[in-house]
């Protein structure tokens, strides 16, 4: 299977090469140039599969410079039980017509895991396929959870270092202590005065510098990504999603063939292109609800067809969605305009702002709907969860399910919905508790043994102890200085 860069379609690689690369050097992103099929045959027979298994045949469609070997071997690596437990992806049952994928169960209590746990077996193995000799630097922009995930996922591994970068004030405190005190050689943390928006365009500038990448390459080294904007990040996530219907499929939820409803809280788009991906694929999805926080950017682009980061920026609690400039949602343009995104991604960076025509709107329409929550709208959310269900959310997760119950009064639609769960409650104590008492709670990690106490559930174990552990990294920088702060880690 081919990729092309969205900006570029004269740019045609295979996917080793787009995975190694990361980002095309026009800046635009690597897609695919076609969607592979699959049918209600391969679905029923992955109903019988477990994870591993199932990630290895729809990833084996997407990747197919690698074989099944390497992949089943890469996969049961990734998802083994010391990482995940029993179920990487297990789905919960919320009512009769909504269900909660959890995708929090990985070494670091995000989604990101589901990603990040097998992007390194990927990226290694694409450099041996392409002959690259050079060392890979893996510099990452993050809202919180990639970053922890993308440490934890390259520390230590051979041939590769990474820089992970963050703005200060921005993530929750313990998703804070789990970078900053994350263990390896190989690594390297700063916080960066500004918001992510402010950190996310500077990589994303540095990629695309050629000057930067000679200096690189003079030092025996280039740069990836561990973002979505890579591939090899964003293919993985395509795997959940299939797998959770199979997994309502077994539990008699639905039958084979039914339709439902996806809905995911999201900022970047990563992990809802995902879900249009499988949708593609021909898993029988009806509509993807694209859940926001305040900044709502993507709710208002659903509703109006500008897409306009000329607009205040709120720093909310579910701060991995505080995002004003969604770097996937240019995927989706691409597969919908038919590769005409050029005109758009330049008048954003120009004008701040671009307008789709009404027949991509319309197009857009047939498949998304769209809804935002406020702030206190997701602790209200958390709140009733727990009373009604006795089952305990994240913020992040509760934005996906206050918009879900928004949109399902607003049509009527009762179709079985998916419910993307994207992060541990734990990880923002803060908010969970002030959601549950009425209190408002600020604090670190410590946080987490009250919230234990609060409800009786215990803690992912990696989220145990965080108040403990030695904080490495405790630069603060500004976002000109990321550049000469990767030179000097990597003595380039």
């Amino acid at each position: 299977m081919n990729y092309t860069s969205t900006r570029n379609r004269n740019i045609t690689i295979h996917s080793a090469d787009a995975i190694a690369r990361g980002l095309s050097p026009d800046g635009g992103l690597f897609a695919p140039t076609e969607i592979p099929e699959l049918t209600q045959c391969e679905l029923s027979a992955l109903c019988r599969e477990d994870y591993s298994s199932r990630a290895a045949y729809i990833i084996g469609k997407f990747l197919d410079d690698f074989s099944p070997e390497e992949l089943e071997e890469f996969c049961a690596k990734a998802y083994s039980k010391d990482k995940f437990g029993d179920a990487p992806a297990p789905v919960h049952a919320l009512n009769d017509h909504t269900s909660i994928l959890e995708l929090w169960h990985g070494p670091t209590a995000a989604f990101k895991d589901m990603a990040l746990q097998i992007l390194p077996y990927l990226l290694v193995k694409s450099l041996e396929k392409t002959g690259e000799k050079r060392k890979v630097c893996i510099l990452v922009a993050t809202s919180g959870d990639t970053g922890k995930a993308a440490l934890e996922g390259f520390a230590d591994v051979p041939g590769t270092c990474i820089s992970v970068f963050y703005p200060t004030g921005g993530v929750s405190r313990v998703q804070e202590i789990q970078m900053t005190t994350q263990k390896g050689a190989n690594v390297y943390v700063s916080g960066v005065h500004g918001n992510f928006d402010d950190v996310q365009t500077k990589v994303k500038e540095i990629f695309a510098d050629p000057a930067a990448a000679e200096r690189l390459t003079e030092a025996g080294c280039f740069f990836s990504s561990a973002n979505s904007i890579n591939w090899g990040r964003a293919v993985p996530q395509v795997v959940y999603y299939i797998s959770g219907y199979c997994d309502l499929v077994n539990s008699g939820a639905i039958k084979l063939g039914d339709e439902i409803n996806i809905c995911v809280p999201t900022g970047n788009f990563g992990n809802i292109l995902a879900a249009y991906y499988a949708k593609c694929m021909g898993l029988p999805v009806k509509k993807l609800i694209c859940a926001s926080n305040q900044n709502r950017i993507l709710t208002d682009f659903f509703e109006t067809g500008t897409y306009d980061r000329r607009r205040e920026f709120y720093l909310t609690n579910s701060p991995a969605m505080d995002i004003l400039v969604s770097s996937n949602f240019e995927r989706l343009l691409f597969h919908m305009t038919g590769g005409t995104v050029t005109g758009y991604m330049d008048a954003l960076k120009r004008d701040g702002f671009y307008s789709v025509p009404s027949e991509i709107k319309e197009r857009m329409d047939e498949e998304f709907a769209a809804g935002s929550a406020s702030q206190e709208e997701t602790l209200t959310t958390i709140a009733k969860t727990w009373k009604d269900n006795h089952y305990l959310i994240d913020t992040h997760t509760a934005v996906g399910l206050g918009v879900y119950e928004k949109y399902a009064e607003a049509t009527g639609d009762r179709t079985h919905t998916l419910i993307a769960s994207t992060a541990s409650p734990f990880k923002f104590c803060d908010s969970v508790i002030t959601a549950l008492t009425g209190n408002k709670t600020t604090g670190a990690a410590e946080l987490v043994e009250r919230l234990e106490a609060l409800t009786g559930v215990d803690a992912p174990k990696p989220l145990k102890g965080l108040d403990k552990l030695n904080e490495r990294f405790n630069g603060k920088i500004e976002r000109d200085e990321i550049l000469e702060t990767v030179y000097r880690f990597l003595n380039a």
